[in-house]
């Protein structure tokens, strides 16, 4: 594995000893990121994904993704937001670093995003770097071994209802050139559908008072969108499960052949995301099952072209 960031090594050794000491340290430190990620495979960390010279400082400091790569070619990505509410979380959570590890080993591609916080910034800021990241992964992944036709979106939470909001508002991604299809998939996990509270906050609205405007997934209701995957818990958080429900439902109620949800039985809100990392669980399953099954497809029709 290869990771690119902050770690360096001195070179420029002489001595058969400072040799014998530099290989022991190459050789742990292969062997650690070997057992993590599988031989080959490739993390760089810190990107700035959104281009320009007239950042703010805020956008600098945030507005980075870190890539989890596997050794294989032509990989799908999946490109991940972490929860928090808008207004706080980590991308370089252990457990989140951990579903990338465990992606990776199936030969996906995972991409984590960090974006700027509510209230230093207020909607639609944080969705606005959400649509930068997602169109930086479809420009820029074949070069690190990717295929653009297959880049996912989805997340946790906060993450959830970021990834939604992107591969429904058409608007966000045009902002970049890029048309609704380059989203692959959609993989909100417990995500919010309708308005989020912390933007209903932002309003001055109280957080329980319970809209569906053009900030809302649901607002977006139509039959054509991209395949969506809906995941949540049998004991998340208060509404949630039924709001997903509800989201699926109306789609369907639409026309949408191509949204399925899934309730993910004994999980809470947040034990439905950390568990994404182990080998047998019924979330991560249904997300390789998904992504290899719209890549065939998204193959097959290329070829019919």
């Amino acid at each position: 594995m290869k990771t690119e960031r902050t770690t360096r090594l001195v070179t420029g050794f002489t001595k058969p000893a400072n040799r014998l000491y530099l290989s022991l340290c190459l050789a742990l430190i292969c062997f650690t990121t070997m057992s993590a990620f599988g031989a080959e495979a490739k993390v760089t960390k810190d990107i700035l994904y959104k281009p320009g010279s007239d950042l703010t400082a805020y956008e600098l400091e945030r507005c980075k993704l870190d890539l989890y790569l596997p050794a294989k070619p032509g990989f799908p990505t999946l490109v991940w937001f972490h929860g928090g509410g808008l207004k706080t979380g980590d991308a370089d959570m252990e457990f989140t670093q951990k579903i990338a590890q465990s992606l990776v080993d199936a030969d996906i591609g995972f991409v984590i995003v960090h974006y700027r916080y509510s209230p230093k910034v207020t909607y639609p800021a944080y969705v606005e770097d959400a649509a930068a990241s997602f169109a930086w992964t479809v420009k820029n992944i074949e070069k690190h071994g990717g295929n653009p036709q297959k880049v996912f979106i989805g997340g946790h939470s906060a993450g959830g209802y970021l990834a939604a909001i992107v591969g429904l508002d058409p608007k966000r991604l045009k902002e970049f050139g890029l048309p609704l299809e380059s989203v692959a998939g959609m993989i909100p996990v417990s995500g919010q559908m309708l308005t989020h509270y912390t933007i209903r906050e932002e309003r001055k609205l109280d957080k329980y008072n319970v809209i569906a405007d053009e900030a809302a997934p649901i607002f977006h209701t139509r039959k054509d969108t991209p395949p969506m995957l809906v995941l949540y818990a049998d004991k998340d958080m208060a509404t949630r499960e039924e709001e997903n429900v509800y989201f699926v439902s109306t789609m369907k109620a639409a026309g949408n052949k191509r949204v399925q949800g899934l309730l993910i039985k004994d999980r809470d809100h947040g034990s439905i995301a950390r568990n994404i990392a182990n080998a047998e669980d019924p979330a991560r399953l249904a997300i390789i099952k998904f992504i290899t099954e719209v890549s065939q497809e998204r193959e097959s029709t290329k070829a019919a072209k």
